[in-house]
């Protein structure tokens, strides 16, 4: 008797996508592509494809790659993906929205699976180029080349200007998935993921707006950890130190890298900020219209760092973080007064003209319209103002939107009011009755509209009351009150992605040396003219030392305050588990579990060797975290408990045997795909 086939083990046995450990990451992702492409042809929704049936084919994508893919550009290409199939043109059914959510829920699952050590490695791998690029011998060049490169592999010694990064990405992402039948057309046309070299699985997300994946708990981990500095980038200041995501230990690094940790470079921020203001108060009050006093004299000193910090962040990350941050729209504009302020003052200075200097402190006094919010810019850290920010954000695009219909219908009407009014009013004169009766003004319509035209002028003026007042309010009203509602229903979601583009937008510099306002202007007028005639490892070594010697007091205040933390609460990394194993797990039965338990139960597991990343880690045993809790055929018997035997030379019982060991197999794999599936609910 034949036993009939498991439909889990019908889908096991389907073609899964090979993905060797070294395979180039365009390879990776078109395999990926081929995959999603070819096993998801219906739509689903997401919560579909996470709770019910219509999910089975990921989660079986899922085991597979957990057991047999070790190629650390996994994650990158499965983001990849999400933002290729999202930003494809919509098709009726939804297929491609929603294998764009496939690949999301496939990324989080596969972190969950596998250790936290590997789950950081693979969120913050950096896709490596694919030429290798020549070391420059130009000093600046070599801080460029870590996190976010400014050159493309293909031409390796033409910058591409920041802001056309996003340009690039959105213009590759669209020769990514193709179907497998049209692949052998494009070869010929380079690879369609260049524009993705020098980018993690963290920025690739944020670009993305890989929403959910960002909100998981296993990412948010990662996120918090180089938050606090339990993840850093930089184990020390050498002229010859590579930017390499790892573990904080205190004994081993310098501590002059706790300079780039974000938690501190937002508190330093906040008070540059703040003597920021001071000096913008101080210099309005006084309001010296005769020459330049000593406090406007370092506001404007103040004004340079930070348009110079503006800059070198915009270099170093590029239009991807830059754009997404809300708070960089209001630095801008801050720059912007202040250079109009700076021509104006002069101009008047030197014509000796008061009209002249008096307009140009009216300018300065604007700046407090986004001054004081930007010093305010760290609440947005906190989950109740991190979710009303999005939420102000999206309104005001609709907003924007909506107020395109009301001025087509006002200026109709203005037309059509000023010519029946045209020798009682002036144009002007409409323009501003129109806008009061707009705002609320009723009575001041009410009141004019026999003087506009005796016969046309009511009923007209009734319509325009009735639009404005009853139905665009209302509409205005309705559609803003919409946009509220869908981005406060992912409250947690929205949060967690302005918290995590906050914390990359402060990690992913690729400067090893990075001077805090207004403390960098000293290595812009002293280092970099030497650019021109000190060799390269001189000059940064040059820098560093201008580093320690500038930024000593910051690192006292920072030691003082790490001291006192940990003297007070102690200290817990985050990451504490994560670190160089103390004892070895040399057999699965050291794992103190009875029962399996699918999202990082076993901490332990993240302190063996990983099957993912093999490179020396002080291991020796092999990572147990992947392996299925089913393959001990004893396991889960009560100890001392007798296994049943069949004797072999029964042909009837030979055949049992083969059935009951078939229906155990099945019971088996439907356990696992449940337990998968409640392990995964857990964390979404």
């Amino acid at each position: 008797m034949t036993p009939p086939s498991s439909p889990i083990g019908d889908m096991k046995v389907r073609k899964l996508p090979a993905i060797g450990p070294k395979d180039p990451f365009v390879n990776v992702v078109k395999v990926l592509s081929n995959y999603m492409v070819d096993e998801i042809a219906l739509p689903s929704t997401f919560e579909q494809l996470r709770t019910t049936s219509a999910g089975n084919k990921i989660r079986i994508l899922v085991d597979h790659l957990v057991l047999n893919v070790t190629n650390p550009c996994l994650i990158n290409a499965l983001l990849t993906l999400k933002w290729h199939f999202s930003t494809l043109a919509e098709d009726d059914r939804g297929v491609n929205d929603t294998r764009a959510n496939a690949c999301e829920i496939v990324s989080w699952r596969f972190l969950a699976r596998i250790s936290e050590r590997d789950a950081m490695d693979f969120c913050l791998f950096e896709l490596p180029q694919i030429r290798e690029v020549e070391a420059c011998a130009n000093a600046d060049a070599n801080e460029r080349t870590s996190l976010l490169p400014q050159f493309r592999p293909n031409t390796p010694m033409t910058p591409t200007r920041p802001g056309s990064k996003r340009v690039e990405l959105l213009r590759s992402v669209s020769n990514i998935g193709i179907p497998a039948e049209e692949q052998n057309q494009d070869e010929d046309e380079g690879d369609p993921t260049s524009a993705f070299t020098g980018l993690n699985g963290l920025e690739i997300a944020a670009v993305a707006d890989c929403k959910k994946f960002l909100s998981q708990k296993v990412v948010q981990k990662i996120v918090h950890g180089i938050w606090r500095g339990d993840i850093t980038f930089w184990q020390d200041l050498g002229a010859h130190t590579t930017k390499k995501p790892q573990f904080y230990n205190q004994r081993h690094s310098d501590y002059f890298t706790r300079l780039r940790v974000p938690l501190y470079q937002k508190t330093f921020e906040v008070l540059f900020f703040a003597t920021f203001l001071f000096l913008y108060y101080a210099v309005l009050v006084e309001r010296n219209p005769y020459h330049i006093t000593p406090l406007e004299a370092v506001l404007y000193i103040w004004f340079a760092a930070f348009a110079y910090d503006e800059l070198s962040e915009f270099i170093d990350a590029g239009s991807i973080f830059y754009a997404v941050d809300i708070w960089n729209g209001a630095d801008l504009i801050i720059i912007l007064i202040g250079v109009a302020f700076l021509i104006t003052r002069a101009i008047g200075l030197i014509k000796d003209d008061g009209q002249i200097i008096d307009h140009a402190f009216d300018i300065l006094s604007l700046e407090a319209l986004f001054m004081v919010p930007r010093i305010c810019s760290l609440l947005s850290l906190h989950p109740y103002f991190g979710t009303l920010i999005p939420c102000l954000k999206e309104m005001a695009k609709d907003f924007v939107k909506f107020m395109v219909v009301v001025a087509v219908l006002y200026v109709g009407f203005l037309t059509t009011f000023t010519l029946l009014a045209r020798d009682s009013f002036s144009l002007g004169d409409m323009s501003w009755i129109l806008i009061k009766v707009f705002f609320g003004s009723s009575y001041l319509g009410f009141d004019i509209m026999r003087d506009i035209n005796p016969l046309l002028g009511p009923p007209l003026m009734l319509v325009f009351v009735c639009m404005t007042n009853i139905l665009l309010i209302t509409s205005l009203i309705s559609i803003l009150s919409d946009s509220f509602s869908k981005v406060i229903a992912h409250a947690r979601e929205e949060y967690l992605f302005v918290y995590s583009v906050y914390v990359l937008e402060a990690s992913t510099s690729n400067r090893l040396t990075h001077f805090y306002p207004p403390f960098n202007l000293i290595p812009l007028i002293l280092i970099r003219p030497l650019r021109l005639f000190m060799p390269a490892d001189k000059l940064r070594t040059t820098r560093i030392f201008l580093l320690k010697a500038t930024h000593l007091p910051i690192i006292g205040a920072i030691w003082v305050f790490e001291t006192a933390y940990e003297s007070i609460k102690g200290h817990t990394p985050m990451f504490a588990t994560m670190g160089p194993a103390s004892e070895q797990l040399t057999s699965e039965s050291t794992i103190p579990s009875k029962k399996p338990r699918p999202f990082l139960s076993n901490r332990a597991s993240a302190n063996t060797a990983s099957q993912h990343f093999p490179e020396p880690r002080n291991d020796d045993g092999p990572a147990s975290c992947c392996q299925d809790p089913f393959d001990d055929p004893v396991k889960g018997k009560k100890e001392g408990e007798r296994a049943v035997s069949l004797p072999v030379d029964n042909p009837e019982l030979n055949g049992l045997k083969a059935q009951v060991e078939d229906l155990s197999s099945k019971i088996a794999e439907l356990t696992a795909l449940i337990m998968a599936q409640q392990g995964t609910e857990g964390q979404e």
